[in-house]
């Protein structure tokens, strides 16, 4: 029995490329999309924050990457509130990733973060419904009269709406150390950021978006609670920020390892260990999709599970999972199949 996965998993996304290496005048952009099939460009990356907030100039941009660049994963910064029916139909055409900053502000004198919920879930409604690929960038500290609560009630929100991935910006600028004010202190500030390289790890870099929710709802606590007790478990296990490690460069499988070995802890320490073979199952056969789709590899699962029942209802309940489903020991296949990664019994 053949069954689906989230297609928007399936479109490759670099989730360390922030500055794409081709440096183009942004006027020129439309010109230079026509050249990037013959200069055997594969990615490219846009920020530009004049055209994040241009409409016109945005969809003229699209179009020439649906006629000139098919083949070239385009991943561009854009201003959620200029998002409407007409470029949600040009970015349908085109390989893509959206990339929106959350608050969407720049200028960091700004004396307060406003962030429009309203508008944030209902795009993302709208986005997830499509089967686009979106990201939240964040930041820490470097608003005005930001805040440790607010930074993590930023973080917490944005998870709420099933981003691909979630990127702090600091970490590649090099300002992970934004001044100390009265209402934000260096210790919050060195507390965002472990929290902030947890999520990169656990959240971006672990693939974690079809399962996060379901898997942390019975642990009846926040993503970033749970974002700080991973970045203690990082710290004790050499691969935290300040030892060196970078979370891009590790391999997808190890990082899957990781947080399966994190999450048996933490659901032994909240008493759940009878829903840990569950969410075990759900990492696996999810982390193997991912890899099948981002690089081709086939994998040989062994679950407890029958893997419909844990891509359909696990994924949804967790708790309740375990109270009606009964266990089924199976090995699947996981494979390329024509449009996106597929699965076979193969006992």
């Amino acid at each position: 029995m053949a069954g689906r996965y989230d297609k928007r998993m399936c479109k490759k996304r670099n989730t360390h490329t922030i500055k794409n290496e081709v440096h183009i005048d942004s006027s020129f952009i439309e010109e230079e999309v026509r050249t990037f099939s013959a200069r055997g460009i594969t990615e490219f990356s846009l920020h530009d924050v004049s055209i994040a907030s241009d409409k016109q100039k945005l969809i003229s941009i699209l179009k020439a990457f649906e006629e000139h660049a098919q083949n070239v994963f385009f991943t561009i910064l854009i201003n959620p509130a200029i998002i409407d029916r007409n470029i949600i139909n040009a970015l349908l055409n085109i390989n893509c990733s959206l990339e929106i900053p959350l608050p969407f502000f720049f200028d960091t004198t700004q004396t307060t973060w406003n962030v429009k919920k309203n508008l944030y879930t209902s795009l993302s409604d709208k986005l997830n419904k499509e089967e686009l690929i979106f990201g939240f960038s964040l930041n820490w500290g470097e608003l005005k009269g930001d805040t440790f609560r607010d930074f993590r009630d930023r973080l917490d929100f944005a998870t709420t709406l099933y981003p691909n991935h979630i990127d702090f910006p600091q970490f590649f600028e090099g300002n992970m150390s934004p001044k100390p004010t009265g209402v934000y202190s260096s210790k919050d500030m060195e507390f965002s950021r472990e929290m902030a390289f947890a999520c990169r790890t656990f959240y971006t870099c672990g693939r974690a978006v079809p399962w996060f929710y379901a898997v942390i709802a019975p642990l009846k606590i926040s993503p970033t609670a749970f974002f700080a007790d991973f970045a203690e478990w990082q710290a004790l296990n050499n691969c935290s920020f300040d030892s060196g490690w970078i979370p891009e460069n590790a391999e997808h499988i190890d990082i899957e390892k990781m947080q399966l070995v994190f999450l048996k802890e933490k659901f032994e320490e909240k008493h759940k260990s009878h829903l840990y073979q569950i969410v075990k199952d759900l990492v696996m056969i999810h982390g193997a999709f991912s890899r099948n789709a981002y690089n081709g590899e086939e994998s040989i699962l062994h679950l407890s599970y029958a893997p419909d029942d844990i891509l359909y209802s696990a994924s949804l309940n967790i708790a309740k999972f375990f109270e009606n489903a009964t266990m089924e020991p199976n090995s699947i296949k996981v494979f390329s199949a024509k449009d996106y990664p597929d699965y076979k019994n193969i006992t």
